[in-house]
């Protein structure tokens, strides 16, 4: 029996080292296929895009992310735990209480230092 390959689509999230920021870490699909292989991604963090190479994993630490805190002030590159969305990592500080974080579907904008 053939194994299926797995199908992306834009905006899907996939794991890549970054080259910019020389970490692993977590990279927004943007382009691909009509098969739905992924040619290129970007990082959330430095803003790059570059070609997709297969094969890379995600590399954390053993300990997870802190619980999110909506009244918690947090800092670009933060790990925390959703109890909704799970782990993600802060990738943009859009307003004093505003911020992109990078979860495992997709890059949601969350509340934080809200008192």
């Amino acid at each position: 029996m053939e194994e299926k390959k797995p199908v992306f689509k834009l905006g899907d999230r996939v794991d890549q080292m970054c080259l910019n920021c020389n970490e692993e870490r977590g990279h927004i699909v943007i382009s691909v296929t009509k098969t739905g292989r992924i040619t290129r991604v970007g990082c959330p963090m430095c803003e790059s895009s570059v070609t997709y190479r297969a094969g890379t994993s995600l590399r954390r630490s053993a300990k997870p992310g802190a619980p999110y805190d909506q009244g918690r002030t947090y800092r670009k590159g933060q790990i925390l735990m959703h109890p909704t969305f799970g782990e993600g990592e802060v990738t943009a500080i859009i307003e004093p209480k505003k911020m992109d974080v990078l979860f495992a579907d997709r890059v949601r904008r969350m509340i934080h230092a809200h008192s």
